[in-house]
């Protein structure tokens, strides 16, 4: 009796301690999720153009279908292929962060560029040439998916980084838990972004009262300023993330200057306003990755449009 008492408290304690694990796990992921809001915003922000102009009715199914191929990138090629190079060749990881900082100091400039000097898209020309939706559907999927595979390597490498892993399973659990409360984050929102106008037309034919049917209306003529405001917050996040990793990057190389003056001029500007001191570093921080951001990428538009963009074949947009 003795022997099974004393089994049933070991089956316990390994249970509580499986329970420690799980939880622990779930908190690193918690931790380093947070740590991609900038990327996650532009990805929510970047997906509905893919379903722009399809049927309604292949909206949801187009957004299962760049799920997949998101949980595929981040699951099956980039989190083994990470925590490889964290094993044997950690060193790398700093320079590939720094190397997705570039990439989305690019991107953000880029748009701001094109809001400043509009000029035509080579991708919305693609699109209009092709006149089977069922190519054009499948088009746009690949698109979606390789724009991911860039956003979720600079996702789960930034997850990577942030983790506080004991052991290689221990990471391991932890970057999947959190790459895919990534992907469900992004493309719920996107998911019920997409829908929101369906769901106003819906009310605004079928609502029951005055205030329901207006409400309808609302969303549906609300969407479009919500769409321009989320590329918006998207494009001012790519700045502001990419300038950070960028300053942190060299920090953690040992050319501190940049991270360094940014701090001294967040603390001064918190210390100087008597109030809120957290909120305003924050804020002067984040301005200035954002200005270093779109100083860095505005710089990388002809070398990617006229050096990069012809070696590998590619316009740039």
């Amino acid at each position: 009796m003795s022997g099974l008492l004393a089994l049933l408290d070991d089956v316990a304690a390994i249970a509580k301690a499986a329970a420690a694990s799980v939880d622990d796990v779930a908190a690193q992921a918690a931790k380093a999720g947070s740590k991609v809001a900038g990327v996650v915003i532009d990805d929510a922000a970047v997906t509905p153009k893919y379903v722009t102009g399809l049927d309604a009715a292949r909206e949801l199914p187009i957004i299962w279908k760049i799920t997949k191929g998101s949980l595929f990138n981040k699951l099956v090629i980039l989190l083994p292929a990470l925590l490889a190079l964290n094993a044997f060749a950690p060193w790398m990881i700093t320079p590939l962060l720094m190397l997705g900082g570039l990439y989305l100091c690019f991107e953000g400039a880029e748009k701001v560029f094109h809001a400043l000097f509009p000029h035509a898209d080579p991708h919305v020309e693609e699109d209009l040439a092709v006149g089977d939706p069922l190519h054009l559907e499948e088009a746009r999927v690949k698109g979606a998916i390789k724009t991911d595979f860039i956003l979720s390597a600079e996702i789960m490498t930034i997850i990577l980084s942030n983790v506080e892993a004991p052991d290689f399973w221990f990471g391991a659990a932890t970057l999947a838990v959190a790459g895919v409360a990534v992907t469900a984050l992004v493309y719920g929102a996107v998911a019920l972004i997409v829908k929101m106008d369906d769901a106003g037309v819906w009310l605004a034919a079928n609502g029951r009262t005055g205030a329901g049917r207006s409400f309808g209306f609302g969303l549906v003529k609300a969407m479009p300023k919500l769409l321009k405001l989320l590329s918006i917050i998207g494009t001012a996040a790519m700045l502001w993330v990419g300038g950070a990793i960028l300053t942190h990057g060299l920090d953690v190389l040992g050319w501190s200057a940049i991270y360094d003056g940014i701090h001294h001029l967040a603390e001064g500007a918190a210390n100087a306003a008597g109030h809120a001191e957290g909120v305003i570093a924050w804020a002067v921080t984040a301005l200035c990755d954002g200005i270093l951001g779109l100083a860095v990428g505005l710089a990388l538009i002809p070398v990617v449009t006229r050096i990069i963009g012809p070696l590998t074949g590619k316009a740039a947009h």
